[in-house]
């Protein structure tokens, strides 16, 4: 069965067809990070409005590039939650116009299900990530970071152990980089920069490293950050950039890290997958290699392109309702909350055991 995914939850149109075993026979993604820079983050009004303009062309290009008509489609899966409101609108809308006008399944998926199972996509001319139930998933992206026990594909046997009571790693990462006069987004520049500077310049203390806790914070690096440029002025040379970015990126690498190993000890679980757009961070990918080999735990970490935001996991996610024989109707509507139980209560203070 193949199933055409699209995904519009923030700042990338996404077509793609995949089926149910998971081969992508297409992936389009258009980015709108050109549109967003000069403001230095996504502006929800002109996000939605760049999704309008897109969704019928890149639905177009990636049943081109699959090479094959609507009419060899078995379903249509789009993303319906969580994400900004008004994007997410548009590519709900163009899916049930889609499903409707070929009287096709339709199905509703979390974004946040299609990053923990973008794990078993397979890409041509990739490796295949190998990852079985159940696994310990670290997703961290611009918009969320936490920690869950994955038992299946269904949203019921997905369990959030901990997750940022602030902001997300990415979104740290890219407000740092704002600080320190880096453009948008961000998150690969740190990492460009960090990879020939000293981290033991900024010997930026691990946040929230209480070792009974599986929750993150990271407002607290940005602060850091925040003061060091309020006292010292923007790094003045690129060895001084490089050490920052270093010292930075090792203090959130660290956390993610530690308590994702410490999250898979505690639950007995033997698999980790990364997953989400922080998953592209080369320091965690080495990082988190390194601590599963310690701990002898297996790792399995997605190719780049399954990790950004695409239509493919959205697909294969969708596919996997479908074979199940779940479907819904055309009444789903969009919204800015996951499906995915929350555990972690936002904002600082002790928690009640």
């Amino acid at each position: 069965m193949l199933v055409l995914g699209i995904e519009s939850s923030c700042d990338e149109t996404g077509a793609a067809v995949v089926d149910e075993s998971g081969v992508v026979r297409s992936d389009v993604v258009r980015s709108q990070v050109a549109l967003h820079a000069p403001y230095g983050g996504v502006v929800p009004e002109l996000a939605s409005r760049d999704h309008v303009r897109a969704i019928t062309l890149v639905i177009q290009e990636a049943l081109a590039r699959a090479e094959i008509g609507f009419e060899a489609l078995g379903g249509v899966a789009v993303t319906a939650r969580p994400g900004l409101s008004g994007a997410l609108l548009v590519g709900v809308q163009a899916a049930k116009g889609v499903a409707w006008a070929r009287d096709l399944p339709i199905v509703a998926v979390d974004h946040l299900v299609g990053h923990l199972l973008a794990v078993f996509l397979r890409r041509p001319a990739t490796v295949t990530a190998t990852a079985t139930y159940p696994f310990i998933g670290l997703l961290a992206s611009g918009g969320h970071t936490a920690i869950y026990r994955v038992d299946g594909p269904s949203i019921s046997e997905i369990r959030e152990l901990g997750a940022t009571r602030d902001d997300a790693a990415g979104e740290a990462f890219d407000k740092v980089a704002k600080a320190i006069g880096l453009g948008y987004p961000g998150g690969p520049l740190v990492d460009q920069l960090a990879r020939g500077g000293d981290a033991a310049r900024f010997p930026i203390p691990a946040p929230m490293a209480r070792r009974d806790s599986l929750e993150f914070s990271f407002s607290g690096l940005k602060s850091f950050v925040a003061r060091y440029v309020a006292q010292n002025g923007k790094p003045k040379s690129e060895t001084e950039l490089a050490d920052l970015c270093a010292g930075f990126q090792r203090a959130v690498v660290r956390s993610l890290v530690a308590k994702t190993v410490r999250a898979a000890q505690a639950e007995r679980v033997g698999s980790v997958v990364l997953a989400g757009g922080v998953a592209a961070n080369s320091e965690l990918r080495r990082s988190a290699a390194e601590a599963c080999a310690k701990a002898g735990l297996s790792l399995a970490v997605p190719p780049i392109a399954s990790c950004t935001d695409n239509a493919a996991m959205i697909a294969y996610a969708g596919a996997l309702r479908l074979a199940r024989g779940e479907r819904d109707d055309l009444s789903f509507s969009a919204s800015p909350r996951t499906a995915l139980e929350r555990t972690t209560r936002k904002g600082g203070g002790r928690r009640e055991l």
